[in-house]
């Protein structure tokens, strides 16, 4: 399982929902936590925290989100050579196969479909960090 000093970047454009991760994730013991309400803004924060020499471990992100969809911030990731191998969780209430294979054609680690526990969540990043460190 990721270490607690994880830094942990939680993308979603609804507050509430971003609360809410933030909550289970400090309920699962991680201290760490930045925040971002679209893809635009999460690509902000981890190229400053990247220069800060305090880069984000993890990105837990939703899919549907103005100004930039959460498929195309996971690509942006993805083609960007520091921030490339990030572990990746997608958030989702998409269950449209296509958009799932969208999804793992592009990168990502994981994904997580709403609504979930902590319980769910805690599995999909042992998943994660399983692959990882195998």
């Amino acid at each position: 399982m990721f270490p607690p000093k994880t830094r942990i970047l939680v993308v979603d454009d609804m507050g509430p929902l971003r609360a809410i991760v933030k909550g289970q994730l400090k309920d699962l013991g991680f201290i760490d936590i930045l925040e971002a309400s679209d893809g635009h803004r999460a690509i902000e924060v981890l190229k400053t925290e990247f220069l800060k020499g305090q880069p984000v471990e993890l990105i837990l992100s939703d899919w549907n989100m103005p100004v930039m969809k959460g498929i195309e911030f996971l690509k942006l990731v993805r083609a960007d050579k520091r921030l490339g191998p990030l572990p990746f969780i997608m958030i989702t209430a998409e269950s449209e196969r296509t958009l799932v294979m969208d999804a793992v054609k592009a990168g990502v680690s994981s994904y997580i479909m709403k609504p979930f526990t902590p319980a769910m969540l805690e599995a999909k990043m042992k998943t994660v960090w399983t692959k990882l460190h195998p």
